[in-house]
């Protein structure tokens, strides 16, 4: 087994990923999800698609308990949102 598999096959991370995922959907209801596992740095990845105009809003919801997982927890695990590419191209055409 892959350093990288061991991540996805960790209940506490998956378990930790969809608390965290259900507290985004909370605030955004139309978010969109990806996990993955993540080498810069090791561990879990949760990748929330949001629109949402700044990307630091949708860390705001999560930054508390993803502080918790990862100091008190020790656990890998990692919260990178993103717009949607409709989104950014939009804004890149009327710059």
């Amino acid at each position: 087994m892959s350093v990288a598999q061991a991540f996805v096959d960790d209940p506490r991370l998956t378990a930790s990923a969809y608390e965290l995922r259900d507290a985004i959907l909370a605030h955004y209801p139309d978010a969109t999800f990806e996990i993955a596992e993540g080498d810069d740095p090791p561990g879990l990845y949760l990748i929330p698609t949001v629109d949402v105009e700044d990307t630091d809003d949708v860390m705001q919801v999560v930054a508390d308990r993803l502080l918790t997982l990862q100091v008190d927890d020790e656990l890998p695990i990692y919260v990178f949102p993103v717009r949607p590419l409709h989104r950014v191209l939009a804004e890149l055409t009327t710059e």
